[in-house]
């Protein structure tokens, strides 16, 4: 007792030396290639040299983007399906799974304490205790109280590893329910501007409707008075009846795009409507910023970069198994054959070292099966390694992609609104120039069709300029200017960010 106790001084000094040795790499993010500006964004010489190293910043709140729109409806329809769609909890549900096992592997790092109260009763054989095959052995009860400690000396790194890889994983798992978040935010907003879309269709066909209605009216009058065949009346009709067609298919589409939309809400389609509000055009400009700071605000690259410091803890924890384990147990308390007698001081025991096995072991042979698993958590980690490169090179393209549609928009939008003016004096000149009998009705209704058609497009060009604006914003990461300065890891994802707009509302400009 006395040489253990000496003995003990010296044990804890190498178990301290020991536990400080780690065999997990030190972890990197890999580099990545990051152009200095955005070749679709115009930027000019100054902002372009105030390129700068990305810090992580994914966890910061991007506020409400939306309300750069300054839409009353979009605002209530973002918060509604903040707090009500059901990907979003159960994104938050998965969120919280993985920051219970990362509590779960934190707990390694402790010893475990349990107490235990209670008798057993046991007969020993003869042979146990040395006596003949034939010899009586009498059953006893004995009365344990005794508290129990284990705990496994992290010698070579293995458990603060596994801690590193569920940590990683809970913020992976942050990560990627800002993703839903933003993905979310974004889905709302595109499927509101979808829809008032197809309100300034649907009105547009009502208006071309009754056109065609007045159009009928004259021309069955001039066919009453003998001034045109029937042949008038029949077209006349004809496109009547082929733009009440078109106004009940626009409805048909504004209806599922409705039901669309009240998923998103967390609703049933029979519990959500929303009153006809035709769109309008989108006058807000939303800057690219820098490409390094995109890769502080996508949360989808966020995620990938954690994986890959999961992916590198793993590595750790899989070398470690070619190192000894070391798990210390212990029992200290009382144990009697009289429950009477159980608490004296006569009646103490203490254990050190487990009942069965060995404090200390040893791996040797096991048929390459640490090699395979070291193999592995490397092919994970290079794996790891190419999806976030390949998400850094999806954001950039997104970004571009959505730089350049937002700018060839906006010339297309204006060429089409030429077309428009044109198209509307062509029709009437043409109606008037019927009205005198200097042209056919087929020319009448050419000028017509040609309007109509011309219109839509202009009403589509606006909706694809809003859904593109709102592209942009989510390949943005949810947000553009600078953030606050902070530990992103110690943010708490919440259903609504609250932040102040000035800075966004100086972006609003007529394009």
């Amino acid at each position: 007792m006395k040489n253990t106790i000496r003995m003990l001084p010296a044990l804890l000094a190498a178990l301290l030396a020991l536990a400080g040795c780690s065999v997990t790499p030190t972890y990197e993010r890999p580099p990545v290639a990051t152009p200095a500006a955005f070749k679709e964004a115009k930027l000019t010489p100054r902002e372009a040299g105030t390129w700068k190293l990305a810090q992580p910043s994914e966890a910061m709140p991007r506020g409400q983007w939306w309300q750069v729109f300054g839409d009353a409806t979009l605002d209530r329809l973002e918060t509604q399906a903040l707090a009500a769609n059901q990907d979003l909890k159960a994104a938050a549900a998965r969120l919280a799974q993985a920051r219970a096992l990362q509590q779960g592997a934190r707990a390694s790092l402790f010893p475990e304490l349990d107490a235990g109260f209670g008798p057993t009763r046991q007969l020993d054989s003869p042979a146990s205790q040395g006596l003949p095959a034939n010899a009586q052995t009498t059953p006893f009860t004995l009365w344990r109280a005794q508290a129990n400690v284990s705990y496994e000396a992290d010698l070579f790194g293995r458990v603060r590893a596994t801690v590193s890889a569920a940590t990683a994983d809970a913020q992976q798992s942050a990560a990627l329910f800002r993703s839903v978040q933003l993905a979310l935010q974004a889905d709302v907003a595109q499927n509101y501007f979808g829809l008032r879309e197809l309100d300034a269709e649907q009105r547009l066909f009502r208006q071309t409707v009754t056109l065609r209605e007045h159009a009928l009216h004259l021309v069955e009058r001039r066919f009453r008075d003998g001034d045109i065949s029937e042949l008038d009346v029949a077209r006349a009709k004809s496109e009547l009846a082929s733009a009440q067609a078109d106004e009940l298919g626009v409805a048909r589409q504004r209806a599922l795009a409705e039901h669309s939309l009240a998923t998103l809400l967390g609703l049933p389609p029979a519990d959500f409507s929303l009153p006809p509000q035709p769109l309008v055009p989108i006058e807000v400009r939303i800057p690219a910023g820098l490409p390094s700071a995109l890769l502080e605000r996508r949360p989808d690259i966020a995620a990938a970069e954690r994986a890959m410091a999961a992916a590198n803890a793993r590595v750790g924890a899989a070398r470690a198994a070619f190192f000894p384990r070391l798990e210390i147990t212990g029992g200290l308390g009382y144990e009697s054959s009289r429950l009477a007698d159980l608490f004296k001081w006569s009646s103490r025991t203490f254990l050190l070292g487990p009942l069965v096995g060995t404090m200390l072991s040893l791996p040797i042979f096991d048929g390459g099966r640490r090699e395979a698993g070291v193999a592995q958590a490397r092919a994970r980690y290079e794996e790891d390694v190419a999806n976030y490169r390949e998400k850094v090179l999806v954001a950039f393209r997104e970004v571009e992609d959505n730089l350049a549609s937002l700018r060839i928009l906006a010339d297309q939008t204006r060429a089409q609104n030429a077309a428009v003016a044109a198209a509307s004096r062509a029709a009437k000149l043409s109606g008037l120039q019927y009205r005198e009998g200097e042209v056919s009705y087929l020319d009448v209704i050419d000028a017509d069709r040609t309007v109509l058609q011309a219109q839509r497009s202009a009403v589509q060009l606006e909706g694809q300029r809003a859904v593109a604006t709102v592209n942009l914003i989510r390949a943005l990461g949810g947000g553009w200017g600078p953030l606050p300065q902070g530990d992103p890891t110690s943010a708490r994802p919440a259903a609504n960010h609250v932040s102040t707009l000035a800075a966004q509302q100086q972006h609003r400009v007529t394009p």
